[in-house]
């Protein structure tokens, strides 16, 4: 179904939640907002009910607005689309979240006019995806394209067509199929370990190393939920995230998720010491040479948060936190 059904765009501003609504999940809260001052992609898994949805959801209160030529951009997009009359540009990033039952050609684009999909409709914004595992296998093969080069072409009846696409990956999934491992109590998920194995898997390696941070949302106390004290509001992290952006622009032209290479090496300033933390931990995980540069940009990012011209060992250290849980596992058991 790829109707109003199986897509939807970002909510009204009314619609939108406050980051306070989001209780008692200071780690993901956290992981969101480096993702978002990063632009890195985030994968969020937990049991239902924890949130995981609710924070992806503040997400358009959390962007700064889009500057013009990004604005064009995306209200070009917007037309094409068929969104309805432009009147002025779009200043509010894309936010969009479709249905884990979307075909291959409503996330990549195609049909008879070669309508843009939603990786395209996300562009210079977030595409969320929850219920990760539940997508097509093809449907999260072909993010893959657009992740790395900000752009998707599409082939049809002997045209072609190349459709703008850098988006920021948001996603989310549950632990198992039945979506309470490791979840107290313990017996409540009755999923075998290979169940488990082969769900996780279902995101493919590839795809996996395209994800920036990863963070477990655990069941949240209800003495928690209902307690007096408000966590920090959406005004004040968009505050936070707005400075790091636009300290990252001014210093090196572009979002930390993009840097690759020497620019990455030469953005993050390491001293010896943070040098040595970060080969230390790379080689602990047999990280590869794309897994090490996934710390140093979140690393980047943390730092530039904090307001540091330099990457030292607590930002390396506190980016390594949000590893892939896979390779968290090899390090315990190795």
């Amino acid at each position: 179904a790829d109707g109003p059904a199986a897509v939807s765009a970002a909510p009204p501003p009314e619609a939108i939640p406050d980051l306070r609504e989001v209780r008692g999940q200071a780690g993901a809260r956290r992981a969101l907002e480096i993702a978002l001052a990063g632009g890195h992609g985030l994968l969020m898994t937990g049991p239902p009910g924890v949130g995981k949805t609710l924070l992806a959801r503040t997400i358009p209160g959390l962007l700064p607005p889009l500057d013009d030529a990004a604005a064009l951009s995306v209200s070009i997009v917007a037309s094409a689309a068929g969104e309805g009359p432009i009147s002025e540009l779009r200043r509010q990033p894309p936010f969009r979240a479709p249905h884990h039952t979307l075909s291959y050609a409503a996330m990549v684009g195609g049909g008879p006019t070669l309508s843009p999909g939603e990786i395209t409709r996300a562009h210079h914004g977030v595409l969320f995806l929850d219920e990760l595992a539940e997508f097509d296998r093809d449907v999260l093969e072909a993010l893959r394209q657009p992740l790395e080069e900000g752009r998707i072409l599409i082939a049809r009846a002997g045209r072609v067509m190349t459709f703008p696409a850098r988006f920021q990956l948001i996603a989310a999934m549950n632990p198992c199929p039945c979506g309470f491992a490791g979840s107290i109590p313990e017996d409540r998920c009755r999923c075998t370990i290979g169940e488990i194995d082969r769900y996780g898997r279902r995101v493919s390696g590839p795809l996996r190393d395209r994800i920036d941070l990863w963070v477990s949302m655990p069941r949240v106390p209800a003495a928690t939920l209902v307690g007096a004290s408000d966590p920090e509001d959406s005004a004040t992290v968009a505050a936070r995230i707005a400075a790091a952006r636009a300290h990252a622009a001014l210093d090196r032209g572009r979002t930390n998720g993009r840097l690759r290479g020497r620019p990455l090496r030469r953005a993050c300033r390491l001293s010896d010491l943070a040098t040595h933390r970060v080969a230390d931990l790379a080689e602990a995980e047999f990280a590869s040479g794309r897994g090490t540069e996934r710390l140093l940009r979140v690393a980047r990012t943390i730092a530039d948060l904090d307001g540091a011209v330099a990457v030292d060992i607590g930002h390396v250290e506190e980016a390594a936190w949000y590893r892939s849980p896979m390779r968290k596992h090899a390090a315990l058991a190795s």
